[in-house]
């Protein structure tokens, strides 16, 4: 009975607001007068029409456009990932070549309306500019990855291996700007700044993707795994520095420009080794064997923000500042795992994905229509590999590994993946490359990531049947 009481007031109330509520909005309408608003009467549009048209309209809003982008992006990196998982590839490959099949190569292409529908032109700032975002947690995340403590005691052969790996494909790639520069270099861009990107971009090694493969692979505890580690983390570190230096170069035009530049930089990072990083090591500190609260999660992330902002309004890229912002957070492994696990969901796979795509929108296969350009796709290849895996598995040799794990070391160096996409967007961003050098770049840094997987089974392969026959 009880029930039916509550049932009848619940009724009761809903049927009294309703009427109340539509008596004063019958006789509000009489206020309307004065106010511009024109009395529909006798011709009314249809019901159906004007559902369509709100909809329409609804659905080209900013928001609902960047939703929809975001939904496409990820279910197709999702689909590509599980994809290229099954061909025993790490998925963040699948992910970058999602990003291309929905640009202009394939998407755009073949289904260009499609393409104007999902990725209309006014639409491509916003979704750049939360991809950048996702680079600096990326960014952010690499520096936090990178365990400095895996250099001591193997720093002689860490940096003759990273080293090598990379000098030699520097140097190469320099020379290869030399003979297409003439061709190739955008209008204004001196010669001196489209060598140094070009030969920056031959020889990246792309930290992030090793690690997952060699932890795919269970090497992580092997000798190998933390030789190659090492070195990766030794060219990671080399690298960026070598790239903000290009950069600062390259923004700042004359010399008086780049040594200010320099110097700035050079003081950005006596303060973030020498002031940040004790200070935020105290912090840490406090807490003991504890987890670190939100409010120090905050703390972090506004030094991630600020140091990205220095770095960008110094002249060498926010990129290089979310780096350094995670090098210089405590040492305590268990520290930075808990801040990974914090910001990995966001970056990696809402943000990140979204960098592919632009990254494919701006790749584009169809550029490359002579025999000669594709001849030149295949050469910068070429001597990415050999340059790469051939002057890394050398050094490693050198330094004592066997021949086995040489090769191996010098296939997992050759890898350049997501680190080599950022350092071509920064180029193209700036200018120094045209579109069809960076879709040559980004077709080389998918080649040589692909090249890995398969490169480390023959490799095992090989040597396996050597050693049978031997015994």
């Amino acid at each position: 009975m009880r029930n039916y009481r509550y049932l009848l007031f619940y009724i009761s109330t809903i049927a009294i607001a309703v009427a109340a509520i539509w008596l004063i909005v019958a006789r509000g309408a009489h206020l309307q007068a004065g106010k511009g608003i024109p009395l529909l009467a006798g011709n009314k549009p249809a019901a159906g029409k004007l559902f369509a048209e709100v909809f329409q309209e609804n659905a080209r809003a900013p928001l609902a456009v960047l939703l929809m982008q975001i939904t496409t992006i990820l279910l197709a990196g999702r689909l590509m990932g599980r994809l290229f998982r099954k061909m025993k590839q790490p998925a963040v490959i699948g992910e970058m070549a999602a990003g291309i099949l929905l640009g202009a190569s394939f998407l755009g292409h073949y289904l260009p309306g499609v393409s104007q529908f999902l990725f209309p032109p006014q639409s491509l700032g916003t979704l750049n500019l939360l991809s950048q975002v996702g680079l600096v947690l990326f960014m952010f995340m690499v520096g936090l990855e990178l365990d400095m403590s895996l250099l001591k005691g193997k720093t002689n052969t860490a940096v003759v291996i990273s080293h090598a790996s990379i000098v030699a494909p520097f140097t190469l790639g320099v020379g290869l700007a030399y003979y297409t520069y003439r061709q190739f270099a955008p209008q204004g861009v001196q010669f001196l700044s489209y060598a140094l990107f070009v030969g920056i971009s031959m020889s990246i090694t792309a930290f992030p993707v090793l690690a997952r493969i060699i932890h795919e692979r269970g090497l992580t505890k092997s000798r190998l795994g933390t030789v190659a580690i090492t070195c990766a983390a030794a060219d990671d570190v080399t690298a960026w520095c070598i790239l903000a230096m290009v950069i600062a170069i390259v923004k700042a035009g004359s010399l008086w420009s780049v040594l200010y530049t320099l110097l700035l930089s050079a003081l950005y990072v006596l303060l973030m080794l020498k002031v940040v990083k004790p200070l935020l090591a105290g912090k840490s500190r406090k807490f003991g064997g504890l987890y670190p609260p939100a409010s120090l999660l905050g703390t972090y992330l506004i030094v991630l923000i600020a140091s990205a902002f220095l770095t960008d309004a110094i002249g060498i890229h926010a990129l290089f500042g979310a780096f350094m912002a995670g090098i210089v957070m405590p040492a305590d492994m268990r520290f930075r795992n808990f801040f990974i696990e914090k910001i990995e969901s966001v970056a990696l796979f809402l943000l990140l994905p979204l960098f592919f795509v632009a990254t494919g929108l701006r790749t584009q296969v169809g550029l490359l229509d002579t025999g000669y350009l594709w001849f030149l796709c295949f050469l910068i290849i070429a001597v990415a590999v050999i340059a790469k895996l051939g002057v890394s598995t050398f050094a490693a040799r050198f330094t004592g590994e066997t021949w086995k794990d040489s090769l191996q070391i010098g296939a997992l160096m050759n890898t350049r993946g997501l680190t080599e996409l950022v350092v071509l967007n920064i180029g193209y961003d700036l200018g120094v490359i045209t579109p069809q050098i960076f879709t040559i770049l980004v077709l080389m840094a998918l080649t040589t990531t692909l090249m890995t997987g398969p490169l480390l089974d023959l490799i095992n392969r090989v040597f396996k049947k050597e050693n049978t026959a031997e015994r």
